[in-house]
């Protein structure tokens, strides 16, 4: 069973609190939610912003400000760069978007001078799960890149395989979503999809299986595979959904949560942290399971340039 606890106690496996710095932290559900990642043990929080303000919103929020170091700034600008400041400066282990625009934010990211940029495609990665259901998929790209090129399309799949990676799933299966089945020139995304899966097979794409073109009753349903008679182990069975472009993502996850009931959490990957970006929109439960996916993240890559090191 799928729920908010599943992503905590993932996170937790780890068994290493992180550290999170929180951008424009005036904001009633991310103090929440930052509050519920102090309480499980999953990180200490720095928060960041006008004091004045965040003292409002942790009243509204039945939140015990002593808990947290609190960094003051005023405007959007200053405080997206005392954020990513902290970061720089060793403080934290991860970035979490509040109240400001994510535009702003990432713009301070990006500056080469806090040396946050690793050369990968930056890309939005997430789960969509329902409460209490019996699995989860992780999703992409529906907040980042527009219309990826085929080398971005990699880079997505990339990242994608790392947050799964690092929610348990050792060997995800990647579709790449289509309205056709099969190579068609004039509907360039399947071309790419096929591109994509022969890249994984001659090992150019590593740690999963990608399918494609590959739709979306297929990727998910094994009646439908076997009905229209596609064979592959991600019929059915696909554990990353991978969309061609903006619009598709972002229609399909706002679909599926305000008319079907599931929920989303989101990570911005491929910089030298992860950061929790959100819609201003979600509530406590979806930033406190976007945290969680954060300190996963972190947490493995942490222990991946640990054993780097020690090799």
């Amino acid at each position: 069973m799928y729920n908010k606890d599943f992503f905590i106690q993932q996170a937790k496996k780890f068994g290493k609190k992180q550290r999170m710095v929180v951008a424009a932290a005036h904001d009633d559900a991310t103090l929440d939610a930052a509050n519920n990642a102090f309480q499980e043990g999953m990180a200490d929080v720095i928060l960041v912003g006008e004091r004045a303000l965040i003292n409002e919103a942790a009243a509204k929020a039945n939140v015990d400000l002593a808990n947290f170091e609190i960094i003051e700034t005023d405007g959007l600008e200053a405080i997206a760069t005392a954020s990513v400041a902290a970061i720089a400066e060793g403080k934290g282990d991860l970035l979490m978007k509040g109240l400001i625009d994510t535009s702003v934010l990432l713009k301070e990211v990006l500056k080469k001078e806090h040396g946050l940029r690793t050369g990968n495609v930056l890309s939005h990665a997430g789960v969509l799960f329902k409460e209490g259901g019996d699995s989860f998929h992780v999703f992409t790209d529906a907040a980042m890149n527009i219309m990826p090129t085929l080398e971005q399309k990699a880079g997505i799949i990339k990242n994608a395989v790392s947050l799964a990676h690092s929610v348990g799933i050792e060997e995800p299966k990647v579709a790449n979503l289509c309205a056709k089945e099969k190579p068609y020139d004039k509907m360039p995304a399947t071309m790419d999809a096929a591109a994509l899966q022969k890249m994984n097979q001659n090992g150019e794409i590593e740690g999963c299986i990608v399918s494609g073109p590959i739709s979306l009753d297929i990727a998910v349903s094994q009646y439908a595979a076997n009905l229209k008679g596609y064979e592959s182990p991600v019929a059915g069975n696909a554990d990353i959904l991978m969309v061609p472009n903006i619009e598709v993502g972002n229609v399909f996850a706002k679909a599926l949560q305000y008319m079907a009931g599931f929920s989303m959490a989101g990570v911005l990957l491929g910089a030298r942290i992860p950061v929790v970006l959100v819609s201003r929109a979600d509530g406590e439960a979806e930033k406190t399971v976007s945290i969680a996916l954060a300190c996963s993240v972190a947490a493995m890559s942490q222990q991946k340039t640990a054993a780097e090191v020690s090799a």
